[in-house]
This record gives structure tokens, sequence and C-alpha cells, in this order.
């Protein structure tokens, strides 16, 4: 039996998406994340044969390259004088990709190519009535109308935001509106403000990641405020927070290895259940090789934590279980030290939109930037990485 691999398959799809979304070359993310550049080009490869396999399977994402110069071929021969419908693909075929086949797309796309290939022609391809294409056309002064009443709304609302110090959000900018005369729906506000990015200042709800559980075991604490180990896998702490992204939330758990302050395993979702917890725990042994017998884990008495899930899971990892009192964020200081400065370098410096975005940026944050480039006081100025490299005897575990 092959020794098992140190790297989790979150950390795998992390890294794939991290080539992916950041377009440096696959060397370089490889020499970032300090691994072998042959065995991240073959991470990517595989993702590439299963996503391949699965447009296939499903039968692509719209025609190809190939298909569209093979239509428009088979147009321009109808307009020197094939007989008209022959080798037309089927009416309501997939001429535009997923998502993107709306009848007012079809309509633009008609408009944009009726001079080469004639509107009967197109509609008769794209399986929509003349009729309708001429009422669309007609219609386009309205619609252009239309659109300048809301680009010259969308600058009224912009002064507003602007003249209350960028504090007002869509309930107060309806009224400035309202007694300027102008009668607007609140939810067109609303609307034209996302769409716009124009955001009011106003207090967060709290997010609670800490929710003990009454009926959970006692569990001592070993570590009593004080952060500070002789030596690396001697003592970590874990915890939980959370991320906000566009409309919803994401969760983030880590484990950090006191000694050397190395980030040594972490997980992100969208939900706060044990199992996010434990894959981070996983993580973590799994890069101490799975031998981390007598390590010490410190935790807060989140409900998570206290689980049985992960309780069994750090009885088979033989850890020993260590968590702070009720309510008091000092008794897990390190940690609440590392969130609040993620949330200054990373989290505060832009909006994030969507889950991958931000997850993707977590991901380079902490393997790259966190363990690899950021040098910390404690460690006298030297990175995570570089003061584990420079004290091996320290490791208790290869």
């Amino acid at each position: 039996m092959g020794r098992p691999s140190k790297y989790t398959e979150e950390f795998r799809r992390d890294a794939v998406d991290l080539v992916r979304s950041s377009q440096r070359p696959i060397n370089q993310v490889a020499r970032e994340l300090g691994m072998s550049h042959e065995t991240l080009r073959n991470w990517v490869r595989a993702s590439e044969r299963q996503t391949g396999a699965a447009a296939t399977a499903s039968g692509g994402d719209g025609l190809s390259v190939a298909d569209k110069d093979a239509e428009i071929a088979r147009l321009r021969r109808g307009e020197c004088g094939v007989a008209a419908g022959e080798g037309d693909p089927a009416q309501g075929g997939r001429l535009f990709r997923e998502g993107d086949g709306s009848v007012t797309s079809r309509f633009r796309f008609i408009s944009a190519h009726r001079a080469a290939f004639g509107v009967k022609r197109l509609c008769r391809v794209l399986a929509v009535s003349r009729s309708g294409f001429y009422r669309w056309v007609a219609s386009e002064p309205a619609r252009q109308a239309r659109a300048a009443d809301e680009e010259a709304l969308a600058e009224q609302i912009k002064v507003i935001h602007a003249g209350s110090g960028g504090t007002y959000g869509s309930p107060r900018v309806t009224v400035e509106l309202h007694d300027q005369g102008l009668r607007v729906n609140r939810k067109r506000i609303e609307r034209i403000m996302r769409q716009r990015d124009v955001v009011g200042r106003h207090l967060r709800r709290r997010k609670r990641t800490t929710i003990p559980d009454p009926a959970a075991p006692p569990v001592p604490d070993l570590i009593g405020r004080d952060f500070t180990a002789a030596a690396s896998d001697q003592r970590w702490c874990g915890d939980i927070t959370y991320l906000r992204v566009g409309a919803g939330w994401l969760y983030l758990a880590t484990v950090i290895d006191i000694a050397t302050r190395r980030l040594i395993g972490w997980s992100i979702n969208t939900h706060m259940r044990a199992e996010l917890v434990i894959d981070a725990l996983d993580a973590a042994v799994a890069a101490r090789g799975g031998r981390v017998d007598g390590v010490i884990f410190h935790s807060d008495r989140a409900g998570q934590f206290t689980s049985w899930a992960f309780t069994r899971r750090v009885q088979e990892a033989g850890l020993a279980p260590s968590m702070g009192s009720i309510g008091d964020c000092y008794d897990n200081g390190m940690i609440e030290s590392f969130w609040g400065r993620m949330q200054t370098e990373l989290l505060n410096r832009r909006r994030w939109r969507t889950r991958i975005e931000l997850a993707n940026a977590i991901f380079e944050y902490l393997e790259i930037f966190h363990n690899r480039q950021r040098r910390h006081s404690s460690l006298g100025m030297l990175t995570p990485n570089e003061y584990e490299r420079l004290h091996p005897i320290a490791l208790s575990v290869a």
C-alpha cells in the first residue's frame, strides 16, 4: 500500500483553481506553493480531462468554432442560391451558449447580421417570427429613451449618495428623490444602486460562530493563554471565522502551529457544521505526515469542536484536546490576532462578489503569503516556512 499523499483533495482543487484564476505559469505557482511543478501540472491536466469528459457527456456548451464556421459557410451558400431550408439546423437548436439564447439575444443577432444573410433566413434558423423581430426594431427608440432616463436617475442617486458622505442607502435616497418631486419605486432604486455598486454604510449583522453545546463533556484548558512552544508540533490552535461575500457568507476553519505560526491546515465552505473543522484538522494531520500523537489542540468551546464527530477524530489522531472558557477571546488570543491580520491585509481591501473569487484569494493568502512570504516579529522576522527550515531539530514529525 502506497504512502498516503500529504495533499488533500481540497488543496488539489484550490491549487488548480489558483493556476486558472491567476493566469501565472504553472512553474511559478508550484514554486510559490513549495511543490513539484510536474505534480501541479498533472493535477491541472487531470482536471482538464475531467472537464472535457463532462462537456462531452452533456453535449457541450454551444457550438464549437468549427461548427460556427460551417454554419456561416452554409448561410453564405444559401445566399448564393441554395434551396431555402437546405442544411438548416433544427429550429430552436443551440446556436448560442447556454443561458444566452433568449429571444432578445436572437433579435440582436439578427439585427447585427441581417445585411449579410437576410432577415427571413436568420429568423428561420433562429426560430423566431419576422413580425416579432420588426416589432422589436420598432420599439428601439422607446428602449433607448428608458435607458437614458435610468442613466439620468442613476446620476441623481450618485449625487445624493455622495452628498450624504456615502452613508445613505436606498431608503434615504428614495426619500430624498421624493422630496425633489421625483416619484420612483424604492425597489428600482435598490436595483440601480446594486448594479452600480453604490452602497450605504450600515451596521453589519454580527455572525456568532462560537455557540457552545451545554451537553458537551468538560475539556481542560492546557494552554492557559500561554501561546508559546519550545518546538513545532507541540501545540496547535484552531478556530472558525465567517467571511462576507456578495449577499451571503463563507466559513473558514484553520489550524496553526503555535511554535512556528505556520498555518498547517484549513478548510472553507458554505456551512459551519462539524465537517468544516474536521476537514481542517485532517489537512493539518496530513501536512505533518499523519503522526501527531501527544500534540495539544486548543480551541474555543464552539459546538463544532465539542461535537461527537470532531472529538472522535481528535482521539483517532492522538491529539490532546484543550479548550478555553466560554465567551473569552483572550483564551484563544493567537488565532484571534491572525483573524485580525487577515481582515486588514486581505478581506477589507475590496468587496468580494462571488464565493469562488474569495475562496481563490484566501487560498493564495494562506498558502503563499502567510506561510511563505509574511515575516513574523515573533519568529525574528522570518516566515513560518523559513523558521521551520532553519529549525529542523525542533520538528517532532518528519
